[in-house]
């Protein structure tokens, strides 16, 4: 830790406390995830192991976030990663209307990118959600929290806990189209009811490895019918409720690939995914307020409220625009 001078505090997961911190000798900007070990005979926990695995597993890609060191310290060890300005989560909370179907785009595109890249690698991240989703300061979104993820076997001879619960791609998807969670529910039981409200009850027809499931049968729901994407999302493109339709399937396998699903036509058609320098991006609680990307200079401003003859177009300042002949 030394070589590190601590900036202040970021937040606090499941396995330790975020710090924003500058290298001595660099001035490299990072944060350091500390992970405290209760008992040393317990060793280090599983969570962060395999976010360290994971992480180690693939190369460096633009969009996951980069673990650039591992060290020990005290009776635990420190993780370090590049510095990220805010998250996904921040982003939904702080905006002061729905965002624009352009910037929708963008942050979807660079999730998928980030998806397909871990699938391509064997890497399942198992818990995708907004406040996993990393913003920088340039507007780039990197996944991150890499402690549920798991290395995945291609050909399916691995069996992996059905006790997972997290947000997909589809459910963030929604939540950015809508401003709010699709399926805000706070319990288990809860949340079965929000999906069963807006996707239906599924049933062996629709969806024939249900029977499979561990817990098949130990409770039930009333029937209810699918509510029309259209319906729930009516500001919604029928290219965003296409896409939106192929990622909130019941069985697994008739979901649409991250893969497949960058080149579906909701990324083609306008308006296009916007710039990452054109997204919002707001600071973590406590930060100072984030500078504005910066623009071309303002050789001159015009005001309403300004006399005519000083608000009057100096041809001088668009001539150089102006093509000859």
């Amino acid at each position: 830790m030394d070589q590190y001078c601590i900036l202040g505090r970021i937040g606090e997961g499941a396995h330790g406390i975020v710090f924003k911190a500058k290298h001595v000798e660099t001035g490299e900007i990072v944060a350091l995830k500390k992970v405290a070990l209760r008992r040393l005979e317990d060793g280090i926990p599983n969570q962060a192991l395999r976010e360290i695995k994971a992480l180690q597993e693939i190369e460096d890609n633009q969009y996951v976030v980069q673990l650039k060191a591992v060290f020990p310290h005290g009776a635990g060890f420190v993780l370090a990663f590049e510095f990220m300005l805010s998250d996904l989560a921040e982003v939904v909370r702080h905006a002061q209307r729905p965002l624009a179907p352009a910037q929708v785009k963008s942050y979807l595109q660079m999730l998928l990118k980030g998806v397909a890249f871990c699938h391509a690698n064997n890497i399942v991240h198992r818990d995708l959600k907004p406040a996993n989703l990393l913003i920088s300061a340039s507007g780039q979104l990197k996944i991150a929290d890499f402690g549920l993820a798991r290395v995945f076997s291609p050909d399916g001879s691995r069996l992996y806990t059905h006790q997972v619960a997290t947000r997909a791609v589809g459910c963030i998807m929604g939540e950015l189209l809508n401003g709010s969670p699709l399926f805000p529910g706070e319990n288990d039981i809860e949340q079965l009811c929000c999906v069963l409200r807006i996707l239906g009850t599924p049933s062996p027809q629709v969806w024939p490895e249900i029977t499979e499931l561990p817990d098949y049968n130990k409770i039930s729901f009333k029937e209810q019918a699918p509510v029309p994407l259209e319906e729930v999302l009516p500001d919604a493109s029928p290219q965003a409720l296409d896409l939106l339709g192929q990622f909130l399937l019941y069985p697994p396998r008739q979901r649409i690939l991250a893969s497949q699903a960058l080149l579906h036509q909701y990324f083609f058609t306008a308006p296009l995914p916007a710039h990452p320098s054109e997204l919002p991006i707001p600071q973590r609680p406590g930060g100072p307020a984030p500078k504005a990307h910066p623009g071309p200079p303002h050789v001159h401003e015009f005001h309403v409220d300004q006399p005519l003859e000083e608000s009057l177009l100096n041809p001088e300042l668009i001539r150089p625009f102006i093509p000859e002949g």
